[in-house]
């Protein structure tokens, strides 16, 4: 959890805020208006969205970096990868995004 806090201190606050309700220093000034990630499992029957929430901050192949404010984080970080479950099945997902959806979920209102 300290590494997937420590990715989100250092990459998402901006625009997030912390503790991640969407309210960052640069949020009054984007287009669309950060999403409040402590609330994103109440949008999904009160449970995280981890599968969701990965493909998204990996990167949507359906609308590429110039069609969306958040930058693409896992193409990057490809090298570094750790077993993830994922709706029942083990991914390889990169590690800083694997603690990242830990921290994302501990923080879930």
């Amino acid at each position: 959890r300290s590494d997937g806090r420590a990715f989100f201190s250092q990459n998402c606050t901006s625009c997030h805020g912390q503790p991640a309700e969407g309210d960052g220093p640069m949020a009054a000034g984007l287009a669309t208006v950060p999403t409040d990630l402590t609330t994103l499992s109440r949008g999904n029957g009160d449970v995280f969205p981890a599968t969701r929430a990965l493909a998204y901050i990996w990167g949507d192949p359906e609308q590429g970096h110039l069609a969306r404010v958040m930058p693409e984080f896992g193409s990057v970080m490809s090298d570094d990868l750790v077993p993830v479950e994922l709706d029942g099945v083990f991914t390889p997902t990169p590690r800083a995004l694997a603690g990242l959806l830990t921290y994302l979920e501990s923080i879930q209102k």
